[in-house]
């Protein structure tokens, strides 16, 4: 069920086109991540979403009610809507109680029940309360920020870079504490980041920006294994880019005859494999198979996931390629190995 309709937004300051007909639906309950290069517009975006900016043109409506119809818009604090900014915009001189309180109204009788569910929510020790914000760590800070918008009961909660100024580690562990917290909570979200890799495993939905226009929108494993386009492939992540030429749904390519996702077509394309689907094996002997075979050149150890580069052998075309693959039983340098394709090759046409 559709929960958020964007339609056809679209934002100019001055000369400049911030957003340029954008057009996006978000799905109760869902996670939306919007990502983009800087300037690509997702900031102006989000502002317009929650009631910060107007759009020029366009609609937004939530859950049926009109938030905004090009410059006429409901104001931000009559929308429900909840934001946890990159630096949590704490009050300093309150303490986490009164933090989190702030939005309660103040003669509840359930008040200082209800600051307590939400610490325990947002898995916070209760020892905690009667801190000030700088006595928190980053991470802490960011889960009062949380449960002070919960506390609002927002119909949509907005989460602008929540997790950029944290430590990776503490990072990977914030972002699926408020994945956690937000699906308990059943309350729809949309995060704005440029980590791509954090928009991926954070969102159902991601959407991407450039030049203020929507490139595309989908589940995350489609726009990372089926980019719209050549840009949206290396935004996303690493990708190898081959010329190939297609013959009913086969490319055949330096790295032999590769299955794809383009059935029924013909000629000369482009096609695009990301790192982790070459596999290397020990090769025995280089014969005339059609296998593919290289040398390689360079290790750079990652723990659980390594670089490799292979200098790919004369007949195979000579070029360098970059792998990814396990720690465990890597290949020495100088060795030559054979290069295996897994999963199929995504294709685009010749530019």
């Amino acid at each position: 069920m559709t929960f958020l309709t964007i339609q056809d937004i679209s934002k100019r300051y001055g000369p400049v086109l911030a957003l340029d007909s954008i057009a996006l639906k978000v799905a109760t309950g869902s996670r939306t991540a919007i990502v983009g290069p800087s300037g690509s517009g997702k900031t102006t975006l989000l502002r317009i979403i929650a009631g910060f900016e107007q759009p020029d043109s366009g609609r937004v409506v939530l859950q049926g009610e009109t938030l905004a119809d090009g410059p006429a818009t409901v104001p931000a604090h009559r929308r429900g809507i909840g934001i946890v900014s990159q630096d949590g915009a704490l009050f300093p001189h309150l303490s986490v109680a009164e933090n989190i309180g702030f939005g309660i109204e103040r003669g509840a009788t359930d008040r200082a029940k209800r600051i307590g569910d939400l610490v325990d929510m947002v898995e916070l020790d209760h020892a905690m309360l009667d801190r000030r914000p700088h006595q928190l760590s980053g991470g802490q800070q960011q889960r009062v920020a949380l449960a002070r918008a919960l506390a609002r009961k927002p119909r949509l909660m907005l989460l602008d870079e929540p997790f950029s100024a944290l430590d990776t580690g503490l990072r990977e562990n914030m972002r699926k504490a408020v994945a956690r917290v937000l699906q308990t909570a059943g309350i729809t979200a949309i995060l704005v980041t440029h980590d791509q890799a954090e928009a991926l495993s954070f969102a159902d939905q991601v959407a991407v920006l450039r030049s203020g226009r929507l490139v595309q929108a989908g589940p995350p494993q489609t726009l990372y294994l089926h980019p719209v386009d050549r840009e949206t492939a290396t935004f996303l992540g690493d990708a190898l880019l081959l010329p190939a030429h297609l013959d009913n749904g086969f490319a055949d390519c330096v790295l032999g005859r590769l299955a794809t996702d383009s059935a029924g077509k013909s000629g000369p394309v482009d096609i695009m494999l990301r790192p982790e689907q070459l596999q290397l094996s020990t090769a025995a002997d280089m014969d005339d198979g059609g296998r593919c075979f290289g040398t390689v050149d360079d290790i750079e150890f990652g723990g659980a996931l390594c670089t490799v580069t292979l200098r790919l052998a004369e007949r195979n075309g000579g070029s360098t390629l970059t792998v990814k693959c396990s720690g465990i039983g890597l290949p020495t340098i100088g060795s030559t190995v054979e290069v295996s394709v897994r999963g199929s090759a995504h294709v685009f046409a010749r530019a």
